[in-house]
């Protein structure tokens, strides 16, 4: 008999885990279904120290996805990694959880330790995969979508169009690359923009020059750009040349924000705002279908950050609590 979790959470980020944790220390069976190699979502991609988060100081974002893992791990959460969700939707016990075919139980672990886990209290054994080979369908009593965001595009028409030395960002690869002695245009007026110029300017850049239709980022980072460094207005940037109103670049950066990524829930037909990140309600995250949640930057409930992401995992825990006990 194909088990049936109380709550399937996509997304191991900080939100995603955080909820995760949660019900598994409250004595519920969740499963954690991560797309990538590994837990800890953005974070997990960020080398640099995340001084924002009060209580670690000094922490890189590698380590707090690290931390994040061991949390997971130290709550016996059952998790799958590199498990894509391809689709979701509602069935007459909750919800249907599709994975991509041959990845949702490549990385299975429970709460990282390689071995699956023993149910939580009134919980389902760990899930199975499609013995042809097809897609692997996990069944829950609830779902909490933690699916996080992704970097806008240079191009909106053509989101999936890569050029060599135009980086979209931030993350690993944006930090990995090779800036001495190097021309860099970066485009975008908010704080990763202007963090990135001082990040290439330190790793050897003979240039680099902001573009900015406006500009967002906060002051301490406006004010250590150079002006001669900072043309804002209208432009026009062509990722083929690597060219901004027709001076040529050796590299090209894209700091253009974030939109919501939850393509798998399409089928749910849930609201959304104007932006398009998952509309909740405030005081439990559940989303416009009934035992549907939406947490962290997916719904934008908050300020996005690490710490907001793991209160937003409380919330819908505890919501997802009172509903299975009620």
């Amino acid at each position: 008999m194909k088990p049936i979790w109380d709550a399937i959470i996509v997304g191991g980020g900080p939100a995603g885990a955080s909820c995760a944790v949660w019900l598994a220390r409250l004595g519920f069976a969740p499963l954690l279904l991560e797309a990538g190699p590994r837990l800890g979502g953005l974070t997990a991609e960020n080398p640099f120290r995340d001084d924002w988060i009060a209580a670690l100081p000094e922490v890189t974002g590698r380590q707090v996805a690290a931390n994040i893992a061991r949390s997971v791990e130290l709550a016996c959460v059952n998790v799958r990694l590199d498990a894509r969700v391809a689709a979701v939707r509602r069935t007459a016990q909750g919800f249907e959880v599709e994975c991509a075919p041959g990845q949702a139980e490549g990385g299975e672990t429970a709460g990282g330790s390689g071995m699956p886990a023993a149910p939580a209290a009134g919980g389902a054994a760990a899930g199975e995969a499609a013995a042809d080979g097809g897609p692997a369908r996990h069944a829950g009593r609830t779902l909490v979508l933690a699916t996080g965001v992704k970097p806008r595009p240079l191009d909106p028409a053509r989101p999936h169009e890569r050029s060599p030395g135009v980086l979209v960002g931030p993350g690993a690869h944006v930090a990995a690359a090779d800036y001495a002695g190097r021309s860099v245009a970066i485009l975008g007026g908010g704080d990763n923009a202007f963090e990135n110029y001082a990040y290439v300017r330190r790793r050897g850049a003979a240039s680099a020059h902001i573009y900015a239709r406006s500009v967002r980022a906060q002051r301490q980072w406006v004010r250590a750009v150079d002006p001669a460094d900072l043309r804002v207005g209208p432009y026009r940037a062509d990722p083929q040349t690597r060219a901004v109103d027709g001076r040529a670049y050796d590299l090209m950066l894209v700091f253009y924000g974030w939109e919501p990524q939850a393509a798998c829930a399409a089928g749910l037909d849930l609201r959304r705002d104007a932006r398009g990140f998952i509309a909740t309600d405030p005081a439990t995250a559940m989303a416009s279908v009934p035992g549907c949640y939406a947490i962290g930057e997916v719904a934008q409930r908050m300020h996005p950050c690490v710490a907001t992401a793991l209160a937003d995992g409380v919330v819908a825990a505890k919501a997802i609590e009172r509903a299975l006990q009620g």
